[in-house]
Protein backbone atom coordinates (compact mmCIF):
# COMPACT_ATOMS: atom_id res chain seq x y z
CA UNK A 1 0.00 0.00 0.00
CA UNK A 2 1.25 3.48 -0.88
CA UNK A 3 1.29 5.86 2.08
CA UNK A 4 -0.82 8.97 1.61
CA UNK A 5 1.06 12.23 2.10
CA UNK A 6 -0.20 15.61 3.21
CA UNK A 7 1.42 19.02 3.06
CA UNK A 8 2.73 20.85 6.13
CA UNK A 9 3.61 24.54 6.23
CA UNK A 10 5.18 24.46 9.72
CA UNK A 11 8.47 25.60 8.21
CA UNK A 12 6.74 28.72 6.86
CA UNK A 13 5.27 29.65 10.25
CA UNK A 14 8.60 29.10 11.99
CA UNK A 15 10.29 31.29 9.37
CA UNK A 16 7.76 34.07 9.96
CA UNK A 17 8.42 33.90 13.71
CA UNK A 18 12.18 34.01 13.10
CA UNK A 19 11.73 37.04 10.83
CA UNK A 20 9.33 38.73 13.27
CA UNK A 21 6.56 38.74 10.66
CA UNK A 22 2.84 38.24 11.09
CA UNK A 23 0.54 36.47 8.65
CA UNK A 24 -0.81 39.88 7.59
CA UNK A 25 2.76 40.96 6.76
CA UNK A 26 3.22 37.89 4.57
CA UNK A 27 -0.13 38.48 2.90
CA UNK A 28 0.86 42.06 2.00
CA UNK A 29 4.43 41.20 0.96
CA UNK A 30 3.38 38.29 -1.24
CA UNK A 31 0.20 39.89 -2.59
CA UNK A 32 -1.97 36.91 -1.69
CA UNK A 33 -5.54 36.78 -0.42
CA UNK A 34 -6.70 36.21 3.16
CA UNK A 35 -8.23 32.91 2.00
CA UNK A 36 -4.78 31.74 0.82
CA UNK A 37 -3.34 32.57 4.26
CA UNK A 38 -6.23 30.63 5.82
CA UNK A 39 -5.55 27.59 3.62
CA UNK A 40 -1.83 27.72 4.46
CA UNK A 41 -2.72 27.93 8.18
CA UNK A 42 -4.84 24.79 7.88
CA UNK A 43 -2.20 22.88 5.85
CA UNK A 44 -4.54 22.81 2.86
CA UNK A 45 -3.07 22.60 -0.62
CA UNK A 46 -2.78 25.95 -2.41
CA UNK A 47 -1.98 26.79 -6.01
CA UNK A 48 1.55 26.85 -7.34
CA UNK A 49 1.06 30.58 -8.01
CA UNK A 50 0.49 31.22 -4.29
CA UNK A 51 3.57 29.20 -3.35
CA UNK A 52 5.68 31.09 -5.91
CA UNK A 53 4.48 34.44 -4.54
CA UNK A 54 5.29 33.40 -0.97
CA UNK A 55 8.73 32.08 -1.92
CA UNK A 56 9.50 35.20 -3.96
CA UNK A 57 8.41 37.52 -1.13
CA UNK A 58 10.57 35.65 1.40
CA UNK A 59 13.42 34.95 -1.06
CA UNK A 60 13.36 31.21 -0.34
CA UNK A 61 12.69 27.92 -2.16
CA UNK A 62 9.64 25.64 -1.80
CA UNK A 63 11.43 23.23 0.54
CA UNK A 64 12.15 26.10 2.93
CA UNK A 65 8.44 26.74 3.60
CA UNK A 66 6.75 23.36 3.21
CA UNK A 67 7.21 19.61 3.40
CA UNK A 68 5.26 16.46 2.71
CA UNK A 69 4.44 14.38 5.77
CA UNK A 70 2.60 11.07 6.15
CA UNK A 71 -1.15 11.46 6.53
CA UNK A 72 -1.94 10.84 10.22
CA UNK A 73 -5.12 8.90 9.53
CA UNK A 74 -3.18 6.62 7.17
CA UNK A 75 -0.50 6.08 9.86
CA UNK A 76 -3.14 5.01 12.37
CA UNK A 77 -4.83 2.76 9.85
CA UNK A 78 -1.57 1.00 8.96
CA UNK A 79 -0.79 0.36 12.64
CA UNK A 80 -4.01 -1.61 13.00
CA UNK A 81 -3.87 -3.49 9.67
Amino acid sequence: MVAQMTVSYKKLWKMLIDRDMKKKDLQAAAGISPSSISKLSKNVKVSMDVLIKVCTALNVDFGDIMELVPNKTEERKQKYD
